[in-house]
């Protein structure tokens, strides 16, 4: 692995991580400070049965930003989540000054109500990141879930 890609790297996990920990503390200003103004989310799982993806969120920057905006009118779980991700691969684009990255993402749920925490999902998240800048920004990120039962109320994007 050259110095450059070693360093590029180094800051690309930095902003993967930035970004599970911008969520965990539910700072939705933060975690879109990390994304590009094209920034897109997606949310899916395979589903044996149908033998094909559910998507269960397909959002631009715009919508996403609604989603959060209106995040308080919505009935939801306000269990805290904490993301665990872990940076399997980065594949640098120097033409494209971009970067494919696949990250291993462990979702754990504390219950407000006693406090117990549980693994609550389990997937990879597949981002796109734009290396033209200062620093690297999200372009997409797309989770996708090996769990296919959240329960009710879960809202705010993985």
């Amino acid at each position: 692995m050259s110095a450059k890609l070693n360093g590029n790297r180094a800051v690309i996990e930095e902003l993967i991580y930035e970004s599970c920990m911008a969520m965990d503390k539910v700072d939705f200003d933060g975690f879109l400070e990390l994304c590009s103004p094209q920034f897109h989310y997606k949310l899916s799982a395979y589903s044996p049965e149908v033998k094909h993806d559910m998507n269960w969120l397909d959002h631009d920057r715009v919508e996403l930003e609604d989603l959060f905006n209106t995040q308080s009118k919505h009935n939801y779980d306000h269990s805290p989540l904490t993301r665990n991700a872990v940076v399997y691969k980065v594949e640098i684009d120097d033409a494209k000054k971009q970067a494919n990255v696949v990250s291993a993402v462990q979702i754990f749920k504390t219950n407000l109500n006693g406090g117990a925490t549980q693994l609550f999902a389990v997937g990879k998240y597949y981002d796109t990141v734009s290396l033209g800048r200062d620093k690297p920004t999200l372009l997409s990120r797309h989770v996708k879930l090996d769990t296919r039962d959240l329960g009710w109320g879960y809202h705010i994007p993985f």
